[in-house]
């Protein structure tokens, strides 16, 4: 898409300019403008709500039955993929990832509309046993209009984990995408219209959280809001959603231990361990950003990990030989500098990186170097605070107890890791990691069928899997009278 070229979005069937008001998508890595879009306002939000409701009232999505919705959602998840390499080479430019990883984004986006059509194929109301003279049932129901609202590290695959399980479930829905990464919403709402879905069904709103966000959340037409961000405002909008009495999902932050034992296999875990902090330039909620190695083997295994962080290919999302991109802004990328600079300054030492990379060619995009940091205490603010960047705070410990309890020791419990050759030991240590994904021997593994959210201040509620398809459906009890007899006092 031509940079000056205004893209619109669309309430209903009536495309809108957003007043005047636009918001750059700028390329992470080389900081050129590569797409504007029109930008949403709280009165764009009252309109979509309105139009919302009313499709979701009078359109025959939600009266449906879920087998024949299945038919809509497989023909988008079709239809993302026969646009596979276009979506992919957009979501380089709106996101700076390199382009393997956005490939195999898409690549998810459309597996995710294919799951829940298979999950609305076989889908199953309960049946309660009887006591009495009464038959009973328990049905899921559509919420209504509900709000997704997504953040900038994975466009198009956290706008479909969203977005499918919501229209399986029979509601229509409000979908705000980061202002970093919104041109991949526009697109999948551009399928999902031509793959048949009624207008109205999926709206998205391009626009920044202080007032697209705020008026979706406040906003008493909708009932239900679905959040992946960051924990300060996910309690925010859990406080007027709660104040509301309206259900939430909440996908939050996280500071994910990653443990390695003495035991485990010294060279998977050594990939293991980088691959989980710079995949994705550490820009992902289960990054392994805190590393704990047992102290017989710390020694060794810093030198290895230092040996690999030093060889990771920084470059250009473009380059199939990019295994690191740059970050998503320049603000983030000073954010992330700034808590190096706090480690440093908390006494932590700089094994390897600290810096921006000195290749000339990556100068004008927004780059930092894989950085590993040793010598703090677990209760250092480098060791507790999200940094979402390529940094990897490294800890020794003692034995499983000891490690337990420093894994432990954050408010958040979105995801943990360990390598061990002892499986006994790995049952036991993940029954007390306080998280809601653990790995074991591996890391970063994803299922689209495995329920996925956090402990603690990482979240509330599950996404994906037939989880998913329960967060966007309340339940409704019938009753049906078998009595022979006339009920009485």
């Amino acid at each position: 898409m031509n940079a000056e070229t205004v893209k619109p979005f669309r309430i209903g069937a009536e495309w809108r300019d957003g007043r005047g008001q636009t918001i750059s998508s700028i390329y992470a890595g080389d900081g050129s403008v590569i797409g504007t879009v029109a930008r949403a306002t709280p009165r764009d939000v009252d309109d979509a709500v309105v139009v919302a409701e009313k499709a979701f009232r009078s359109s025959p999505w939600r009266k449906l039955r879920p087998d024949q919705r299945a038919t809509t959602l497989y023909e988008i998840g079709r239809r993302i993929t026969a646009e596979r390499e276009a979506l992919a080479q957009l979501q380089m430019l709106d996101s700076g990832k390199p382009l393997k990883e956005c490939q195999n984004m898409v690549d998810n986006a459309a597996y995710f509309f294919r799951y829940y059509a298979a999950l609305c194929e076989t889908w199953q109301n309960e049946v309660t046993s009887p006591r009495g003279e009464y038959f009973s049932m328990s049905l899921a129901e559509p919420y209504g209009v509900i709000a997704a609202i997504t953040p900038w590290n994975s466009p198009i695959m956290a706008e479909a984990q969203k977005v499918a399980p919501a229209l399986a479930a029979g509601n229509a829905v409000l979908l705000k995408p980061s202002e970093e990464t919104p041109q991949l919403a526009l697109e999948l709402a551009r399928i999902c219209t031509e793959a048949g879905l009624p207008d109205g069904l999926l709206t998205v709103l391009p626009g920044y959280g202080e007032d697209v966000g705020a008026a979706l959340v406040k906003h008493p037409g909708v009932r239900m809001v679905s959040f992946t961000g960051g924990t300060e405002t996910g309690r925010a909008i859990g406080a007027i959603a709660g104040q509301r009495l309206i259900p939430v999902g909440l996908e939050l932050g996280g500071k994910s231990p990653h443990i390695v034992f003495d035991d485990a296999d010294f060279d998977k875990a050594v990939a293991g361990v980088a691959s989980g902090i710079y995949g994705s330039a550490g820009q992902s909620c289960v990054a392994g950003t805190r590393l704990f190695v047992q102290k017989s083997l710390y020694g060794r295994f810093m030198d290895a990990l230092v040996e690999r962080s030093r060889n990771v290919r920084v470059g250009m999302p473009h380059d199939p030989k990019t295994q690191m991109g740059p970050l998503v802004s320049r603000a983030h990328r000073d954010k992330v500098a700034g808590y190096v600079d706090l480690a440093r300054s908390e006494g932590g030492r700089v094994l390897v990186g600290g810096g921006l990379p000195d290749d000339p060619a990556l100068a004008n995009g927004w780059f930092y170097q894989p950085t590993v940091i040793e010598g703090l205490p677990n209760t250092a603010r480098a060791c507790q605070e999200e940094i979402f960047g390529p940094v990897l705070v490294c800890l020794p410990f003692e034995d499983e107890a000891d490690v337990i309890a420093q894994g432990n020791g954050t408010v958040y419990g979105l995801a943990a890791g360990m390598w061990t050759g002892d499986y006994a030991r790995a049952w036991r240590v993940a029954r007390e990691l306080q998280a809601g994904s653990v790995w074991i021997n591996t890391y970063k593994q994803s299922h689209i069928a495995t329920a996925f959210g956090g402990f603690k201040a990482s979240g509330i509620g599950r996404e994906k899997g037939f989880h998913g398809l329960r967060l966007y459906s309340q339940v409704k009890s019938v009753f049906f009278g078998m009595h022979e007899k006339p009920l009485g006092l």
